[in-house]
């Protein structure tokens, strides 16, 4: 992605920031819903048509919409543009279930990978701009009405200069400061702002904010640089599993700025467990061919109701004893959603929990059905064995595990029944949630939507989980999750378990 970075200038930033008073009037005011005019409904589909409109195309949806089509191409685009987030925002804000739900939807995603893959010094800058920016013609508004008024204007004048020369000399002093080598442990700092979001200093390590609508005395922010363990000793036996929902793995492997082999170099993983694959069973030799050198075994199970969705895998350097898919019930195993792999000591199963979709649609049969039936089949394997269960949940089970908890009663993977679920058919069963135990109070999140730049600021959802037999919970040395990691709207989380 690194050859494709998309740059905004400081001055599309500041235009966007100030779209005519009337405009954001018309906008807050107008009663027109998407849903009611094809037109609108088209472009909300795929809002990166915007960009490739004609300014009459541009003033014909701004009508449409009912608001005034005033100013330039680039202002059009932003007050369009402004007028879908309103819409999408009164919707439920951070909805899960509006990135979710449609595989095929892609739009989205493009344009947030080029905005999350923009350069810290480009995010600082931006920042540090619209700040200084906005300081500057506030004096220049302060300075034209005492003009007015008749009175003297010069401290006034003489501020209204330090701004502009602040601002004109930002960028190069921030292009500066970031191009320093940070030291790895240095903590971020923060920029306090009557909002309740904050900025911090350093913007390439977004999740060491302590980003949350409420939170609670006590909690931090995750940071795998400072609370990650170290490895065990050499004279320690471990097994070192990565779990990492894809999005598409053909699509991640295509990536540019991604390499599947510098992610096995850092992490050394000993099993890798993918979900969300989008593979279809003729892709499978394809891929098995393309596999890192030393991780010859690999287990696909493929969605056979609809191709190119769902989709889960183990690859290991370990070759298993022995290898199943599904639950062993038709009703649940169309969808190629579960692979277990038995070794010496544990069965591991790599996971990924149906969405409860649009409209709930399908909370019962997961909160009836399939929560149930995978309880009852990991609780069989447990006779045997102690259980690692691995994946994506679709369920952030308590506050803590989710930005805006308060906004997402009712969206798919926080509601009550789905929270109560977790509970009930897994924790309540002896399962235990090792990064939560490992860290009861802190905020670490696993996956960010593509809308409304989720993942910039920290505005998340912890949805994958590594659940253990209670019976080697004690034998967990560490449960991480590798923020840092791009490619996907998850990112990886693992395991280090003693043997």
């Amino acid at each position: 992605m690194g050859s494709k970075r998309r740059s905004f200038s400081n001055s599309s930033s500041i235009a966007d920031q100030n779209i005519d008073k009337k405009l954001r009037e018309a906008i807050d005011n107008d009663n027109n819903t998407i849903s009611d005019n094809p037109l609108l409904q088209d472009i909300k589909d795929d809002p990166s048509k915007i960009e490739a409109m004609t300014i009459q195309q541009l003033r014909t949806a701004l009508r449409t919409a009912g608001i005034p089509p005033k100013g330039l191409k680039r202002e059009l685009v932003s007050a369009l543009q402004s007028y879908l987030a309103k819409e999408i925002d009164g919707a439920g804000e951070s909805s899960l279930l509006a990135d979710k739900q449609d595989p095929s939807s892609n739009s989205d995603k493009r344009i947030s990978m080029m905005m999350e893959t923009k350069s810290v010094e480009d995010q600082v800058q931006d920042a540090n701009s619209f700040s200084k920016v906005s300081k500057v013609q506030q004096s220049r508004r302060t300075v034209k009405q005492l003009q007015i008024k008749g009175k003297t204007v010069d401290v006034n004048a003489k501020m209204v200069a330090t701004e502009q020369k602040k601002s004109a000399c930002a960028s190069g002093r921030m292009t500066s400061l970031t191009k320093k080598k940070a030291s790895s442990d240095v903590d971020s700092k923060y920029v306090s702002a009557k909002n309740r979001d904050t900025l911090p200093v350093n913007l390439s390590e977004p999740w060491t904010i302590l980003a949350h609508k409420k939170p609670q005395k006590g909690w931090i922010a995750y940071n795998p640089r400072t609370m990650r363990r170290s490895l065990p000793t050499e004279n320690t036996k471990f097994v070192k599993i990565l779990s990492w929902n894809v999005n598409g793995l053909r699509a991640l492997l295509k990536l540019e700025g991604f390499s599947a082999m510098e992610l096995a170099k850092q992490e050394n993983f000993d099993v890798l467990c993918l979900q969300e694959t989008k593979l279809q069973e003729k892709d499978v030799e394809s891929i098995k061919q393309s596999l890192i050198e030393g991780y010859e075994n690999s287990f696909w199970a493929c969605s056979n109701t609809r191709l190119g969705y769902s989709g889960t895998a183990i690859i290991s350097r370990i070759k298993p004893l022995s290898v199943r898919y599904g639950l062993g019930m038709s009703d649940h195993d169309s969808e190629g959603r579960v692979v277990i792999a038995e070794f010496d000591s544990f069965y591991l199963l790599s996971v990924y929990v149906p969405n409860s979709g649009d409209g709930l649609r399908r909370l019962t049969y997961r909160i009836t059905e399939w929560d149930p039936s995978l309880s009852n089949y990991i609780k069989e394997l447990e006779k045997s064995k102690a259980v690692i269960l691995t994946g994506d949940f679709n369920c952030a089970h308590e506050e803590i595990d989710i930005y805006n908890p308060a906004g997402n009663r009712r969206s798919a993977g926080f509601t009550i029944e789905e929270r109560q679920s977790f509970s009930t058919n897994f924790l309540s069963r002896g399962f235990v949630d090792t990064f939560r135990k490992q860290n009861p109070d802190v905020v670490g999140y696993t996956y960010w939507g593509y809308r409304h730049g989720a993942r910039k600021g920290n505005k998340g959802w912890r949805l994958d989980y590594f659940l253990v037999s209670d019976a080697i919970a004690d034998d967990v040395h560490d449960s991480f999750i590798l923020p840092d990691v791009i490619g996907s709207d998850h990112c990886p989380i693992g395991l280090v378990l003693k043997l």
